[in-house]
């Protein structure tokens, strides 16, 4: 952990050395669960994007939903909602406001390989864009982590982090985009773990170079 503190801080602050104008963008990420017994659990999360370090609004994310589990560790179905407030650029000094609500589905189910830890995420959205706009996207997402300090993922584990996550439209572009993270974690126990990473989004002409720090809080 004392590895690990400064790492992170030198990572997370070291984004601000790119300015305002950078294209290097940052996303502060909060995941919770909350178990409500054997067979549901409450999600929540907060994603705060900027287009820099921080200051500079791209996508103020909520999201919450409740699961339930066809297994007790592996396998969950969820029904969610999310409201999302975007604030776009529309040329170098100016930005438009875009609120957007989701309501969605998803199936997570989860391995174990040696060391391995593997996640598949399969989530179904129907997205209301500004009141006026619907839209609906398939997304799947395949996350690795392997821990690297000890055998099994228990308190105090350094571990590496790594995901892919497609999102597919179901009309106009069937490409939305797709997002590649790497990462490095740290879990502290049963409750919390942390990591930082760096991600990049493909869209259809396009990047986009992100660092992410995410804090995962499980109760």
């Amino acid at each position: 952990m004392k590895q690990l503190v400064p790492l992170l801080l030198f990572s997370f602050l070291s984004t601000f050395s790119y300015g305002q104008n950078s294209d290097f963008g940052n996303w502060l990420i909060y995941f919770g669960n909350k178990k409500i017994n054997s067979s549901l659990n409450w999600h929540h999360e907060v994603q705060y994007r900027n287009y820099n370090a921080i200051g500079d609004l791209e996508q103020l994310l909520l999201r919450t939903g409740i699961g339930y589990n066809l297994t007790e560790n592996n396998n969950n179905l969820l029904l969610g909602y999310g409201f999302i407030r975007s604030e776009n650029y529309i040329d170098v000094d100016n930005k438009t406001d875009l609120n957007e609500h989701r309501i969605y589905q998803q199936f997570i189910t989860k391995q174990l390989f040696g060391r391995v830890h593997i996640q598949h995420r399969y989530r179904f959205e129907q997205r209301w864009v500004d009141d006026q706009d619907f839209r609906m996207r398939f997304r799947y997402f395949l996350s690795l982590n392997v821990p690297l300090n000890k055998k099994e993922m228990v308190d105090n584990t350094l571990y590496l982090s790594a995901y892919n996550e497609l999102f597919m439209n179901h009309r106009n572009n069937f490409f939305d985009r797709n997002r590649l993270y790497g990462g490095l974690g740290y879990k502290l126990n049963s409750t919390v773990k942390f990591e930082v990473g760096y991600m990049n989004q493909f869209f259809g002409n396009a990047n986009r170079d992100q660092l992410n720090v995410i804090a995962f809080v499980s109760f």
